[in-house]
């Protein structure tokens, strides 16, 4: 996993000192190089979120079925899969997106947390401690505004892909921990990756946003 998160995190530098050239300014240079992956991702983004939209809407006929042959499992499982097929859904369709996804986001982690181990320019090595907005240095944590930022976006973006959350408990209880969690991490973090962070997830709210409204739309 390392090999491959290294593997991903270098190219990924070379577009950070790349667009860094054009703009000058390592915190604006980070919203964009976060805006162009986001770009680059929408296509598995939307699958995945499609497939999650119709996995919460057959959610309560599955849970029909799983209280109707509690006892008998065999059944059960026959019952689902063929909810499945009759919804044409694919109960993996939103994996294979997400672990496309998983290494792009760990190398864009590792890059952020520690560009050192992977940009060998010297000069954009100094940028590494610019300063942006109230910021006074992006390789430093920035101890409240950007994690309760980066907190705040979190439970939004949860609460928009969770329209089943309210009968799943164990998903409810993460509506409201997760977004605590990226608060407090953010809180050791580089103000750089905390930053990337609060964009991302800023971006994916609007993305929601359209995508509800194009559903209901259509609905």
């Amino acid at each position: 996993m390392q090999a491959l998160t290294s593997l991903i995190a270098k190219p990924l530098g070379q577009l950070l000192i790349f667009l860094y050239g054009f703009i000058g300014n390592y915190g604006v240079t980070i919203i964009v190089f976060t805006i162009v992956i986001k770009f680059i991702m929408i296509p598995l983004t939307v699958h995945q979120l499609k497939s999650s939209k119709k996995m919460q809407e057959i959610q309560p006929k599955i849970q029909e079925i799983q209280k109707k042959y509690a006892n008998n499992k065999e059944m059960m499982n026959q019952k689902t899969m063929e909810l499945y097929k009759n919804a044409e859904i694919n109960p993996l369709g939103g994996c294979l997106p997400l672990l496309i996804q998983m290494p792009i986001i760990l190398g864009l982690f590792a890059l952020l947390r520690t560009p050192q181990d992977y940009i060998t320019d010297p000069g954009f090595l100094q940028v590494l401690h610019d300063s942006f907005l109230w910021v006074t240095d992006l390789s430093q944590p920035d101890k409240w505004i950007l994690p309760i930022l980066a907190g705040v976006t979190t439970y939004f973006s949860f609460s928009m892909t969770g329209s089943g959350m309210e009968s799943n408990p164990s998903m409810k209880t993460m509506k409201y921990i997760f977004p605590v969690m990226i608060l407090w991490m953010a809180r050791s973090m580089p103000a750089g990756l905390s930053l990337y962070w609060f964009v991302s997830t800023l971006f994916q709210i609007g993305q929601q946003f359209f995508m509800n409204k194009a559903g209901k739309k259509e609905a």
